[in-house]
């Protein structure tokens, strides 16, 4: 007795011999999908219809995060985030090993090193 499998519709959930894996591309990307005869056709409808305006179209990259260097901070002239860290220890101030540093951290730090405050 062979095994029948019978393949579901991924956009509309109907169950039916004519279902089946179908590839498809837009921009340059295959996507795959389970439809039957007449999704099928209607999604390539739906391309040929988008086509024209993709074609025309340009491609967005999306913005990266800008990052910066973990050991400095823009709040302090002459002293990084490894000396804050070292002095608040010393202090007996609760700081993190790795990470951001708390403002009222850096504005101890400033207060007990006027130097370096960047605003003077």
């Amino acid at each position: 007795m062979a095994t029948r499998v019978i393949m579901v519709d991924d956009f509309d959930g109907h169950d039916a011999e004519d279902v089946s894996k179908r590839d498809f591309e837009i921009a340059e990307t295959t996507y795959t999908i389970d439809l039957g005869d007449e999704n099928f056709k209607k999604l390539q409808e739906a391309i040929e219809v988008l086509t024209p305006y993709l074609e025309k179209a340009k491609r967005v990259k999306q913005a990266g995060r800008a990052r910066r260097p973990a050991d400095t901070a823009p709040r302090l002239r002459g002293y990084s985030n490894s000396d804050v860290r070292e002095w608040a220890r010393q202090e007996g101030v609760e700081v993190s090993s790795r990470g951001k540093i708390g403002d009222e951290v850096y504005e101890k730090f400033i207060a007990a090193h006027p130097d370096a405050n960047p605003d003077d």
